[in-house]
């Protein structure tokens, strides 16, 4: 990857790949799930049509995502990419609030679905498209380190497990099991939950700079430079393939200053050398202090 304008590029063309994919899924679920009033198919047809609002959501994250950093946001804007997959989320949550709404509504007044071969021609097909969605997207996600394209894998992937369960909703439904219907799409909104809150947890390790990187890792690496007396106080957050680092070392306090400056920059560049996920590294430098 020649530089993050480089990675955002090829991330922003997945998704509009996606996007396409994602909308031809949901319009033949959605339009044969509702011409035979088959209320699992027309939900997962709408949950599929959120995988591609997502998508464009996704878009839009990752263009703002991809400026470069500014005086405004020296750190650069990577975490509206995190933030979009948290409003990916919030979609999914108000689309599983429709679908259980809509299934309250079918238990309460039954109406019998048309189950046809093509239905299971349609659901079979749309499987099949979603598999290859799956695959490719988290294959890409984690060659790029994008959260959000790792997270619309996941939410694809649980789109798969929703279509199964609808097939065999429509099986239970053929043999004269009409509920089994609206109960196949509760199942798809906990799906659709579930989905949802695995993205925000993902997302919210960004968001909330959560420690990227184990402490004693950091440390270890600083002692393989000569003169590096104690490492402490270090602190790590970013997104996937941009990490940053805090750290303090101390070194022998009669150490000339442009000496004690020369090893933190040798930290520094050791970190991101052992490191590729490193973007930036703030060493710390202070007199060693010997312990009573």
């Amino acid at each position: 990857m020649d530089s993050p304008t480089d990675k955002y590029r090829l991330i922003r063309s997945i998704l509009v790949k996606i996007l396409v994919l994602n909308l031809i899924v949901s319009f033949a679920k959605i339009g044969y799930g509702s011409f035979t009033n088959t209320l699992s198919m027309e939900s997962d047809g709408y949950h599929s049509l959120f995988d591609g609002i997502s998508n464009i959501i996704g878009i839009l994250g990752i263009q703002i995502a991809s400026k470069p950093p500014d005086r405004s946001h020296p750190y650069g804007h990577q975490k509206y990419e995190s933030l979009a997959s948290v409003f990916i989320a919030v979609l999914l949550f108000i689309v599983a609030v429709e679908i259980i709404s809509k299934s309250v509504e079918r238990f309460i007044s039954p109406s019998t679905p048309e189950i046809t071969f093509l239905s299971f021609v349609v659901m079979i097909l749309t499987i099949a498209v979603n598999l290859f969605v799956t695959i490719y997207e988290k294959r890409e996600g984690d060659k790029l380190k994008s959260d959000i394209l790792i997270a619309d894998s996941m939410h694809t992937r649980s789109d798969i497990y929703v279509s199964i369960s609808v097939i065999a909703g429509l099986l239970a439904v053929k043999g004269g099991y009409l509920l089994i219907d609206p109960i196949i799409a509760v199942i798809i909104s906990l799906f659709i939950i579930r989905a949802a809150i695995n993205i925000i947890k993902s997302s919210s390790k960004t968001l909330c700079d959560e420690s990227r990187i184990d402490e004693d890792i950091i440390c270890n690496i600083a002692f393989e430079v000569d003169g590096v007396m104690e490492c402490h106080r270090i602190r790590t957050r970013g997104t996937k393939g941009e990490y940053y680092i805090d750290l303090h070392i101390e070194v022998d306090p009669k150490m000339p200053v442009d000496q004690a400056h020369a090893i933190s920059h040798q930290v520094s560049d050791q970190i991101k050398q052992y490191m590729e996920d490193v973007k930036d590294v703030v060493v710390h430098t202070e007199p060693h202090e010997k312990q009573d």
